[in-house]
């Protein structure tokens, strides 16, 4: 032992070694050049924990994780630092570019590297930036035809799902949304989109977990944060709803899309001074909305006292979807907003489905709707070659009240519209899930003869798949059933969904 041991020894004194983040900084950044990025990758993951607001050690981390091939926590990073660390890191925007573009998101590189030449045109990157753009546009026409056209056409699929889904129709949704996540496996917007398909469906387990998959591989993904808030909300989670709002109230998202978002989905569960800050922000930045754009800006301004405003955006909203006639913030609960039984276009949409339970599902809408006459005479009807006899037969009987047994499925369908009025997308599930079990039921030609029990039995079994708490004795009351008929009849409903 050397004297100068020894003699802090005998003084008593113990000198430790903290390490800083600088500390493990440095030896990321000379790991990095060293081209080790695995030990790089470390140090800077050590760095980031112990100084996790700085902006400049996510960034390296970012830049390693892109040399590993890890684009999507490259991605995770670089979005951390602009949406809550340091918005006027710009450089990010670039590194964003390279990233997606490796990825093959040429739209999301191309609106990257734009951002990042607006905002630093005479950046460190500024160049590469440019030869970037030209190869994206320019350099070659095999990647503007396909590439760019793949994108299109994904984008086109996408904004198919949303219309879809819009109107209600959603199996078809799913069914178009799986495929693209199949060829996209991780383009996270249709997985969100999927996850709300699966929701308003009734399906919410499976909602959840499309939710959880995509927070795994994408953390902090704002889609799926705020689809978990509008779940959490619909679904009574108070809880979950109070801690989802802490986390999304702290997040400053740049990109429209994003904003969008955020400024919809606290419209959704009611905290309307915090929508009307994103959407009018948007709009002041000349935002290119579309008809829930408007729709959602208008009320949250009338909830938070922009009175005038809100009803010239109602202008607005009326130019794009006249159907929203009826629906002003300022008519109370006279305001019930209009389901989908007062839009024609949702109801022609839904006859001309694949699935024959959302054609029986658009037949009843119809004859609960105020255009009944324009749908039931129309010639879009008298051409749907997609109508089998069942569906014949539930159109003679909303024309002449010929009996048969879409009777029994219409007088049922009667049963929850009492309570389940008016239909939107959450209700929707409800009456689908009922059609399903009525196209099993005629198959096996059983009669209905307890309606009231069927009814009961399902909207049940509908209230259970959506995790929602409500017992058999409840129901069984609302419907003027025995608990041993409600729970004889639920058998027989789940048995025929499984």
């Amino acid at each position: 032992m050397g004297k100068k041991a020894e003699a802090r020894m005998h003084k008593g004194k113990i000198l430790s070694f903290v390490p800083t983040g600088e500390y493990y900084f440095t030896k990321g950044l000379k790991a990095y050049h060293r081209r080790d990025f695995i030990k790089a990758k470390k140090y800077l993951g050590r760095a980031m924990q112990l100084e996790p607001g700085e902006p400049m050690i996510t960034c390296q981390l970012a830049i390693v994780s892109t040399e590993l091939g890890e684009f999507e926590n490259s991605n995770r990073l670089l979005h951390h630092i602009l949406e809550e660390l340091d918005s006027e890191m710009v450089e990010c925007h670039y590194l964003l570019a390279n990233n997606y573009a490796y990825m093959g998101f040429f739209k999301d590189a191309y609106h990257h590297a734009k951002l990042y030449l607006q905002l630093d045109p005479d950046g460190d990157f500024s160049e590469d930036t440019e030869d970037l753009l030209e190869l994206l546009t320019f350099e070659s026409e095999e990647l503007e035809d396909e590439l760019f056209l793949q994108q299109d056409d994904l984008i086109y699929k996408q904004e198919q799902a949303r219309d879809l889904l819009e109107s209600g129709y959603f199996p078809k949704a799913i069914e178009l949304l799986k495929d693209v996540v199949k060829e996209y496996p991780e383009y996270w917007s249709a997985y969100n989109n999927l996850a709300l398909a699966y929701f308003y469906l009734g399906k919410s387990e499976k909602a959840e977990s499309i939710l959880d998959d995509v927070l795994e591989r994408n953390p902090g993904n704002l889609h799926a944060l705020c689809n978990r808030l509008v779940f959490a909300h619909y679904q009574g989670e108070v809880e979950n709803v109070t801690n989802l709002l802490t986390i999304l109230k702290k997040i400053q998202p740049l990109l429209s899309e994003h904003q969008f978002k955020l400024g919809t989905s606290f419209a959704l569960v009611g905290e309307y001074e915090l929508a009307y800050l994103w959407l009018k922000k948007l709009y002041k930045q000349g935002f290119d909305g579309d008809g829930p754009f408007y729709y959602w800006l208008s009320y949250s301004a009338y909830f938070t006292g922009y009175e005038n405003f809100a009803k010239s955006i109602w202008k607005k909203v009326l130019e794009i979807t006249p159907d929203k006639e009826g629906s002003e913030p300022w008519n109370g609960e006279k305001a019930s907003v209009n389901g989908f039984e007062d839009h024609s276009g949702s109801i022609f949409q839904k006859l001309e489905s694949e699935y024959v339970e959302e054609r029986l599902f658009a037949l009843f809408l119809t004859t609960v709707s105020k255009k009944k006459e324009e749908i039931i005479t129309s010639k879009r009807l008298f051409q749907n070659q997609k109508l089998t006899t069942l569906e014949k037969e539930y159109i003679s009987l909303i024309r002449s009240g010929k009996p048969s047994i879409t009777s029994d499925a219409q007088e049922i369908a009667e049963l929850f519209y009492e309570n389940h009025q008016p239909i939107g997308a959450i209700e929707s599930g409800l009456y689908l899930m009922w059609f399903s079990v009525f196209v099993e039921v005629s198959k096996a030609n059983i009669h209905l003869k307890n309606k009231r029990a069927w009814a009961g039995a399902v909207e049940y079994v509908w209230h259970k798949l959506r995790h929602e708490k409500v017992s058999q004795q409840e129901v069984a009351t609302r419907y003027g059933l025995s608990i041993g008929t409600i729970g004889k009849y639920v058998k027989i409903v789940n048995d025929i969904l499984n």
